[in-house]
């Protein structure tokens, strides 16, 4: 009989190596905050109104000072420029500035009124590619409590403006009554917290060299997290299985040569940003001569297909065991459809659940946008959304720069200025969390067309990493974020 020692180096068959290693998973380092929740009583009776003035309450002062600190002692053809309390306040003729809250009359954009005045009755968002006609005609307005002023200018087509956003411009009333805008400005970047400041406050007083050397082992390898989004599961459509088997297999460790095995064992977060399930498939049409279903409250029951849930239940549940999961809804996703979503109820997923409860488990499930349900995660603030918000702004802007309007929303401390007015939004009555109060270090918006990410800066040495997230199922590619430096890389999974 032969035995293996004997033709070792002679075939195919080898001898198991004696010399192997067994990985472990680095740990998560992961502190919420319920930022965006909704209590489950929710009422939707009162005014929509109320939430443009919470926002203009909360940052029309740092707009505010940093209006006054640029425009000052500004001093035009003889005149020196003054500030006005109001919008209505504003007299022809004189050099002032003003703050208060933008609002675009744009040819497409839907209006409820008009909706109602028509007796139409919308059961769902309109869709449209953008809101802006094609002979680019728009009527810009600054608003506050008192009123509404039109404003025109060459310089306003220097800046991505949108409804919601809360600037001070600086100008004349003309003889239209309109304001001649001849400068603006931005709140800016707000305060950054250091890094581990709510994990251990105490030593995010020190600085960040001793920081890092305190809170992380120099000498060993540095953490990734992994961003993937537009998984979109779907019951019909087969065309990128494969591609969810080899991305299931690469975030288990099972892909690639030891080496890379070895590197893919320091991802100690999945953030799923969106879109897990697909847009369900038209309805076929009834054969003639048979009798549809019949419907009961206008659903029929039997076009249901479980299968996009049971294929992401599945999906998670192999994946928790090995590595902590945050899943953010999406558009498409079985959530509530305004903002801020809530997340996706744990009956969808009979298998993962159990991993879900008690909240330091190893998966969460988060509101959409937040901090993370939302927080901290190894140490750094991060803010991300499912792309609602960046896909509504782009409607109003003719401009495919998607990473300078998501630096546009840090600047006016803003995640989802175009909320309420044409992005759904629960009506907030006694705060405004789409308010950016910190800055955060990583902000990233999933269901993108595309991978692209930027670093700015801010005047109290602010940094903050961009990362537009493209969808997985339109571009196999999942982003990987370095813990310690914030570097950002994609992987390609191609069958």
């Amino acid at each position: 009989m032969v035995t293996l020692d004997e033709i070792a180096g002679h075939g195919l068959l080898q001898k198991p190596s004696e010399n192997f290693e067994t990985l472990e998973r680095s740990d998560s380092n992961y502190k919420p905050l319920d930022t965006f929740s909704l209590p489950k009583d929710r009422q939707y009776q009162q005014q929509f109104a109320d939430l443009y003035f919470l926002r203009l309450t909360k940052i029309k002062p740092a707009v505010e000072a940093v209006a006054s600190a640029a425009w000052e002692d500004t001093v035009l053809g003889g005149e020196r420029a003054t500030k006005v309390d109001r919008v209505l306040d504003v007299r022809q003729g004189q050099l002032c500035w003003v703050a208060g809250t933008v609002y675009m009359d744009m040819a497409l954009k839907p209006s409820v009124l008009e909706d109602v005045s028509k007796d139409r009755w919308i059961s769902a968002p309109i869709n449209t590619d953008h809101y802006y006609g094609e002979d680019g005609d728009v009527s810009m307005m600054l608003e506050d409590d008192s009123g509404r002023i039109r404003l025109v200018g060459n310089v306003l087509r220097d800046y991505f403006l949108v409804t919601g956003c809360i600037i001070a411009v600086m100008g004349t009333e003309n003889v239209n009554g309109e304001f001649d805008v001849i400068d603006l400005k931005f709140a800016n970047l707000p305060p950054q917290p250091d890094r581990w400041a709510l994990s251990n406050p105490a030593s995010a007083r020190k600085s960040r060299k001793n920081e890092d050397v305190e809170m992380a082992d120099s000498s060993s390898p540095s953490k990734k997290i992994a961003i993937v989004s537009g998984l979109e599961f779907s019951g019909t459509d087969t065309s990128y299985t494969m591609e969810l088997n080899l991305l299931l297999e690469f975030l288990l460790g099972e892909a690639l040569d030891p080496t890379a095995q070895s590197e893919l064992s320091h991802i100690s977060r999945l953030i799923i940003a969106g879109n897990s399930i697909a847009k369900p498939s038209h309805e076929e049409p009834t054969p003639a001569g048979k009798k549809p279903h019949a419907k009961k409250y206008g659903y029929d029951s039997t076009s249901y297909n479980p299968l996009p849930s049971q294929l992401l239940d599945t999906f998670l549940s192999t994946l928790l065991p090995t590595v902590p999961i945050t899943l953010l809804p999406g558009e498409l996703d079985p959530a509530n459809a305004s903002y801020p979503q809530q997340p996706i109820h744990s009956a969808m997923f009979p298998k993962s659940r159990t991993y879900t409860s008690p909240p330091e488990a190893p998966s969460s499930t988060s509101t959409e946008p937040g901090w993370f349900d939302t927080g901290e995660v190894e140490g750094w603030r991060v803010l991300g959304t499912g792309g609602q918000n960046l896909d509504d702004i782009c409607k109003y802007v003719d401009s495919d720069d998607k990473l300078g309007m998501m630096e546009a929303m840090c600047r006016w401390r803003c995640s989802a200025p175009t909320a309420p007015d044409t992005l759904w939004s629960y009506p907030f009555q006694d705060d405004e969390p789409f308010v950016m109060k910190d800055c955060p270090h990583l902000y990233f918006v999933g269901c993108q067309t595309e991978f692209g990410t930027r670093v700015i800066e801010g005047p109290q040495g602010q940094v903050v990493r961009l990362v537009l997230v493209p969808s997985f199922a339109d571009t196999r590619e999942v982003v990987i974020v370095d813990t310690e430096t914030l570097e950002v890389s994609k992987v390609k999974i191609t069958a």
